[in-house]
């Protein structure tokens, strides 16, 4: 954790003292409680499945549709943690399908479902295809967990939405930003609650993460010199989500609160720490060409070929926020955890011809990706969404 935080430019932990003064009730909670933990090994999913466990619950159920992270998990746990007296079991299942329902009709005696799943990368929303399966996977997976946890008797829902669903300007942030209002709308018949964070540090797929694979394959390190963003730890992502998920009053959305422990910090910036402390000095190209030809020589020679550049691709937003300005804070319940208070705001008739109108497109297999983006107009009409027709995968 120590090393990580160093990295990511910080000394503290940041929850440590609202976690540290709720622990007693979290315990209790928590070894009372039945979970089902959702997109469970992913990153953000792994954290809140290893926080919910070292807590002993009495039944621990996590689904994810990677097999292989699922895998990793439960050697990680079982090499960290060891077991529980309660019942934990992993189940490698696409939430969409069929088989997961089967799963939810079997068995759906949860307490507090967690939903963690989603598609988070701006690249995934270049392509119509891949566009449309992050609304399923960010708003109708959501919106069908969700009927299916009231159906069961579920006490509480949490669902992860993400920083970017504040003022959006990329279709990733706006598919949560609807999400969100999908889960007011069920907010009427079940307990739901939220969070939302800032980047979590060298997550599968991140481009920290990213770091560490260009360093294996001797590859260069590329990043962008002109974004600056806040990043927590993934333990800190799974403490917020469970904070959240357990003392999340209906439809609060909890989030990092800023201070001198949580501080903007640039890609470019990160990569040069983490090189030295891997040993490495720094060394800046010119252009693509020249960073892997270096690639080849440098790092025999204690230096590595870095290549950083301004941001130009569609879907990048210039600066991070937690909140808008018309929503309404709770500041004072906690340390460092801030809370966005909710009235079950929604459109029902825009809610409903949302669905309609993306069910359209499938059953006709045709759509657009302006056809997609009008919509999320509709939903979203001050949606800060600019294409400007490059993305992360043209570039190295």
């Amino acid at each position: 954790m120590n090393q990580m935080l160093k990295l990511i430019g910080r000394e503290k932990e940041l929850f440590t003292q609202d976690i540290s003064s709720k622990d007693s009730e979290l315990k209790a909670i928590v070894s009372s409680s039945r979970f089902l933990v959702i997109g469970g090994a992913g990153s953000i999913g792994q954290a809140v499945t290893k926080e919910i466990f070292k807590r002993n619950p009495k039944k621990l159920h996590v689904v994810d549709i990677s097999e292989n992270n699922m895998v990793e998990l439960v050697r990680d746990i079982r090499s960290s943690l060891g077991y529980i007296d309660g019942e934990f079991a992993t189940y490698a299942l696409d939430i969409g399908s069929l088989e997961y329902d089967a799963f939810i009709k079997n068995d759906g005696e949860y307490d507090y479902v967690l939903n963690l799943s989603a598609l988070k990368h701006v690249r995934s929303e270049k392509d119509p295809f891949t566009l449309m399966r992050m609304i399923d996977v960010n708003i109708f997976n959501t919106d069908k967990t969700l009927a299916q946890s009231i159906q069961s008797g579920v006490k509480k829902y949490f669902c992860v939405s993400t920083d970017k669903a504040a003022n959006p300007v990329n279709m990733m942030g706006a598919s949560k930003r609807i999400m969100e209002m999908f889960l007011m709308r069920k907010s009427l018949e079940i307990k739901i609650s939220t969070a939302r964070f800032a980047n979590v540090a060298f997550s599968d797929g991140s481009l920290l993460h990213g770091f560490n694979q260009r360093i294996q394959k001797k590859q260069p390190i590329v990043a962008p010199n002109d974004i600056k963003r806040y990043f927590v730890t993934p333990q800190e992502s799974g403490e917020l989500c469970l904070m959240s998920c357990i003392f999340g009053e209906n439809r609060d959305i909890f989030f990092p609160k800023l201070s001198e422990n949580l501080d903007l910090i640039s890609f470019a910036d990160i990569a040069v720490r983490y090189l030295k402390d891997l040993g490495y000095k720094p060394h800046l190209c010119k252009d693509e060409d020249e960073a892997r030809e270096l690639s080849k020589i440098l790092p025999q020679e204690g230096k590595w070929p870095c290549l950083f550049t301004s941001s130009d691709t569609t879907g990048e937003k210039d600066f991070e926020e937690f909140f808008t300005d018309n929503e309404t804070l709770d500041m004072h319940r906690f340390k460092n955890l801030g809370v966005i208070r909710n009235e079950a705001d929604f459109d029902e008739d825009k809610l409903n011809a949302f669905s309609k109108n993306i069910s359209g497109f499938k059953q006709k297999l045709s759509w657009s990706k302006e056809d997609i983006v009008k919509e999320f107009f509709t939903m979203i009409p001050d949606f800060g969404h600019k294409e400007i027709g490059k993305y992360l995968d043209g570039k190295m």
